[in-house]
């Protein structure tokens, strides 16, 4: 990309990665056919369609239209190939729909980006409190029930894993499950939305952004029918053009937004000195940036749960706070050692000092100067992306395969806003 050109145009959001992984895994409790509509067509989503067929479901794409019909009717496989696990992080929620639909999983220690340490003991400890017996063998974890049952479960963190894995083990256990300090983020919402519309029994009471409570009636694997299921926005996608305008400057409206997830971005740009305006006639949020005047960091941003700012967009906050006025000091709470961008940015130019392994500081510089760097883990590499548009000269990301785990076409979007941006074969 050529960096230095302002940002003009509209952008249609993408359905959600994080919310369409979890709904697709959730069809294999359900012995009929489901068609999920507004599916992001990107590595990660085919990850699962791999993981999906090795159940023994049976899938159909319709990539004119963005539909995934899914076929579960014949699951019956419960060992989940290792070389689609360790590619993806997700795929671990599939062991709470297997132990849900025919009582047993097997899986490998699931992958996906580095971004420091990323345990899955409370996804276990939310399937052994249902009653599943686990164990492991080296980089396996086998999960077995006969039958599982209604627990009170109360999660020490908040962990969106976690509570969807529990979730979905949950919806055909016996009796009633209780979660408390379940996660409030949207993709766990969606998930119960779904869930309930194909027959579940899933309560969430209106204090749920305060309590994190979510009560399970059990019911029973036949009582779950096939339906059609449109997967909400990607607010982190929706997240990373915002801050990509506000990074190169210019005039966006994003379609498709969801804006009444994005609170705490909207609150963040315009306290940097972006215009955030939700168009509601058409249905529009819309974001700019005044020519004459630079925008400026804030002293202090940390990330943490659903509502407050996502960690998801704390690299793109970060490549935007590289070119902004002052100094930023960012304070990462979700995961551990998740700089790995910050070499790349320096090495345009950018100021930039890790305090340790939770917090950076960032001071503000006039310009980035264009380079090749390496993508290193998704949300980073959106970030260099984000970096590049505002830089001088020409950079290049090197290692996109990240980028696409969860953009569908991260330059056809800025391209369709004007910036001079293509992939190099």
């Amino acid at each position: 990309m050529e960096g230095g050109k302002r940002l003009t145009g509209t952008v249609r959001i993408q359905g959600s990665k994080n919310a369409a992984l979890p709904v697709l895994a959730a069809s294999v409790l359900i012995p009929d056919t489901c068609v999920f509509q507004n599916v992001p067509y990107i590595t990660d989503i085919g990850c699962m369609e791999n993981l999906l067929r090795s159940t023994g479901a049976v899938l159909e794409k319709r990539e004119a239209v963005m539909e995934l019909c899914i076929d579960a009717r014949n699951i019956r496989e419960y060992r989940l190939p290792a070389r689609y696990v360790s590619a993806m992080r997700s795929s671990v929620v599939l062991m709470g729909a297997l132990l849900g639909r025919i009582g047993e999983a097997l899986v490998d220690y699931p992958g996906g980006c580095v971004i420091g340490k990323r345990p899955i003991d409370l996804h276990l400890f939310g399937l052994e409190k249902l009653g599943a017996q686990i164990w492991t063998d080296k980089n396996r974890i086998h999960a077995y029930a006969d039958e599982l049952r209604g627990a009170l479960i109360r999660f020490p963190f908040p962990s969106v894993g976690a509570t969807q894995n529990t979730i979905l083990a949950a919806v055909t256990a016996r009796g009633t499950t209780v979660i408390q300090n379940a996660a409030r983020e949207p993709e766990v919402t969606a998930l119960c939305e779904f869930l309930n519309k194909a027959g579940a029994d899933i309560v969430i009471g209106h204090d749920f952004i305060a309590t994190g409570r979510i009560v399970i009636h059990g019911v029973d694997v036949s009582c779950l029918h096939g339906v059609t299921y449109t997967v909400i926005p990607d607010r982190i996608v929706a997240g990373t053009y915002m801050f990509a305008a506000l990074c190169a400057g210019g005039s966006v409206a994003l379609e498709n937004a969801p804006v009444s997830q994005l609170r705490s971005v909207c609150d963040l740009l315009r306290r940097m000195g972006g215009n955030v305006v939700f168009d509601e006639e058409h249905d529009r949020l819309l974001v700019d940036t005044d020519e004459k005047r630079r925008i400026k960091n804030i002293p202090f941003v940390e990330t943490g749960v659903y509502p407050e700012f996502p960690t998801d967009l704390q690299s793109p906050l970060l490549a935007c706070a590289c070119v902004s006025g002052g100094e930023l000091v960012l304070k990462e709470r979700i995961f551990s050692s998740r700089f790995k961008v910050v070499e790349e940015l320096v090495r345009m130019g950018a100021d930039i000092a890790v305090l340790d392994d939770e917090s950076v500081r960032v001071r503000g510089v006039e310009k980035l100067e264009g380079r090749t760097v390496i993508a290193r883990e998704l949300r980073g590499g959106a970030a260099l992306v984000i970096a590049g548009l505002a830089a001088k000269g020409i950079t290049t990301v090197a290692d996109i395969r990240y980028i696409r785990r969860g953009y569908q076409d991260i330059v056809g979007d800025l391209k369709g806003l004007g910036a001079r941006i293509s992939y190099v074969d």
